[in-house]
Formats: C-alpha cells, sequence, structure tokens
C-alpha cells in the first residue's frame, strides 16, 4: 500500500508534469472506484490543472477548483504516460479503472490489481468533503507536529502502540510498513501499550517517525511513478523481511499474521529477544 513518503513522491511527479497542462478526457474503466457522482469526472475535462496536494494518504488534484481525489488503497498505482494509447481503453477484467488524458498527448491511469477492490476515486469542490479526508489527523511531518503534540496524541491511549501508529485519525499516511519501521528505529514492541509509554519513550519513537518518515521522502524524491514501489521496498529494514538478518543486529526478523495484514520485527532489538505471540500461525501449527 502506497503510504506517506510514496504519495508525497507522486505528489512531486505530478505537480512538474500536470500543473499547467489542460485535462482533455476522463475515462471511468471501472465505475466502481467513482465515490461521487455530482460533478461527474467530466466535469474535470477543459480544465487547467494548477496543483497537486497530499492529504495523509490521499492524492488531490486542483483543476481550476475542481479536486480530483484518490486513495489507491492496498493495490492500487498511478502510471505515468508520456503518450497515452490511441482510442478510448476497453472496459473488462483487467487492472485499468480511470484515465486521465492531456491536451500534450500525456497523461496517467490509475490501476487496482488482484480481486479486493478499494482504489477511491472523488471529484469534489473542496478536498474535505471526501469523508476520509475530512477525519485526518495531523499529518506527522507538518511543522506544527512537534513531539508535545505527539505525545498528546498518545496520551490515553489504550491501543498496542502499532495500532495507534496506523490510525489514521490520530496521525495521517502512516500504513503498515513505516509504522513497522519506526518501531524497529525506536527499540519498541509492536505490542506495547500507547499510554504506557514514558516520556522517554515518547522522545525516542518521536524522533524515529519523523527520520523513517523524512527519510523515505528523500529516497523517493525524484524517483519516476513507475520505480517508487522498488524504491520503497529496498529502503525498508523489517517490513517485508521475515527471515531475513536485522540490518542493525543479525537476528532473525519474524512476523506477526492478522487476518487481513501482518507485521514484521527484531526480536534482539524490539522484545529483548522474546518472540511474540502470533496466534494464527500457532493455529496452523497445532
Amino acid at each position: 500500500m502506497p503510504e506517506l513518503p510514496e504519495v508525497e513522491a507522486l505528489k512531486d511527479f505530478l505537480t512538474e508534469h500536470l500543473v499547467g497542462r489542460e485535462i482533455v478526457r476522463v475515462l471511468p474503466v471501472a465505475i466502481s472506484v467513482l465515490k461521487t457522482y455530482d460533478p461527474g469526472p467530466t466535469a474535470l475535462e477543459g480544465r487547467t490543472v494548477t496543483a497537486v496536494a497530499r492529504h495523509g494518504k490521499f492524492l488531490d488534484i486542483d483543476a481550476d477548483g475542481l479536486h480530483l481525489v484518490t486513495h489507491l488503497a492496498r493495490a492500487g498505482w498511478l502510471h505515468w504516460k508520456d503518450r497515452l494509447p490511441d482510442g478510448p481503453p476497453k472496459p473488462g477484467k483487467g487492472p485499468l479503472a480511470l484515465r486521465v488524458a492531456l491536451a500534450t498527448g500525456e497523461g496517467f491511469d490509475l490501476t487496482e490489481a488482484g480481486t479486493t477492490k478499494k482504489l477511491a476515486v472523488y471529484v469534489v469542490q473542496d478536498p474535505a468533503d471526501v469523508p476520509g479526508v475530512a477525519r485526518l489527523g495531523p499529518d506527522p511531518l507538518a511543522d506544527t507536529f512537534d513531539e508535545e503534540a505527539f505525545a498528546a496524541l498518545l496520551d490515553g491511549e489504550r491501543r498496542q502502540i502499532k495500532g495507534a501508529l496506523r490510525d489514521q485519525k490520530l496521525i495521517a499516511g502512516v500504513g503498515n510498513a513505516y509504522s513497522d519501521e519506526a518501531l524497529h528505529a525506536a527499540k519498541m514492541s509492536p505490542f506495547k501499550l500507547a499510554a504506557t509509554l514514558t516520556p522517554d519513550d515518547v522522545h525516542t519513537l518521536y524522533e524515529a517517525l519523523r527520520t523513517t518518515l523524512t527519510d523515505a521522502v528523500e529516497r523517493s524524491r525524484g524517483v519516476a511513478a513507475g520505480r517508487l514501489k522498488a524504491e520503497k521496498k529496498s529502503g525498508l529494514r523489517v517490513h517485508g523481511r521475515t527471515g531475513e538478518p536485522c540490518p542493525v543486529c543479525g537476528d532473525t526478523i519474524r512476523e506477526v499474521s492478522f487476518s487481513d495484514s501482518s507485521l514484521q520485527y527484531c526480536p534482539t532489538c524490539q522484545t529483548g529477544g522474546k518472540p511474540l505471540a502470533d496466534r494464527r500461525m500457532s493455529r496452523l501449527l497445532k
């Protein structure tokens, strides 16, 4: 799933390639991705892109005051085309969900792999009209997101810190991958209760979170849209690396599986050498 650093990089890429260009066609291929209907996507046609913004994991293309907002979800992606194919795309069972064509002949496709379709596209007068945007917590890279603000968000949180970091209503833009990475950098168990963090713990995690996200944004800066996924994977130290050696201590990276996701961690760095309980795997081994 694209998270804050990748969406930030897409924002920068599209700012360079879209701003000042006229949209001539918006072609929904999978109607299910459209979550708003008035105005419809064709209302964007004839408008010029004036800005591109990011709200958490949402990408926002402003075309003369009308906004095309998209959330790429787990399996969605944006593919830039220096030259779009001639003729309209054919509807079918392929991954193509929506195409945006520019007067220059350039454009982009939104695609979604797999059978679980959660890619979402909105056409709105104000990004705050998108429910997911309206509910977002503060952006962790904003200048106003200081350590005091972070501590206030965690105060009284009875959830495990992993779940708190992923909650978009609490902090915008952090998902499964970068919460794993920040907790590893902070040498903190993902199962630790947020409310039990000491001031020193909060300081350490705040610095780890900001550094992890800032470094990922810098690695992604200037990378073409088509290479961002590979760039993300290459920079991850524990997430998605079950069974590999920890780059810090050499211990084997372990996994805890859930019904629709998993987390990765280093026992030596994060849990005092003790593996975390993985109930799903325990059931499978019985």
